[in-house]
């Protein structure tokens, strides 16, 4: 096996140095992390006061919610790179005139 490897990881790059790399690539990736995180700790609140509500069902809604949340970031994440990709330069460019 040859040791010029091109898929294998950068040693030296931390787990912090490497999710603030992404986030600079795709900065909704944090947004979604952080709405995960927001609806998981409120769905723990919750979880003390669900009255006669089933767990079940409160984990499916907590869920559901929190997998929204990410569904949206990811998809203003996209349209926000094909505004710059696309459009921005397509339409306000005018140095290629």
């Amino acid at each position: 096996m040859s040791s010029d490897n091109q898929w294998s990881a950068v040693e030296d790059e931390g787990q912090l140095s490497r999710l603030i790399r992404k986030s600079r690539d795709s900065p909704f990736v944090p947004v979604g992390i952080a709405g995960f995180m927001t609806v998981v700790s409120y769905g723990l609140y919750k979880l003390k006061y669900r009255r006669d509500q089933k767990m079940s069902v409160h984990l499916i809604h907590m869920r559901v919610a929190a997998h929204g949340f990410v569904v949206g970031a990811v998809t203003l994440g996209v349209l926000s790179s094909m505004y710059k990709d696309y459009i921005r330069p397509r339409f306000f460019d005018v140095s290629k005139k």
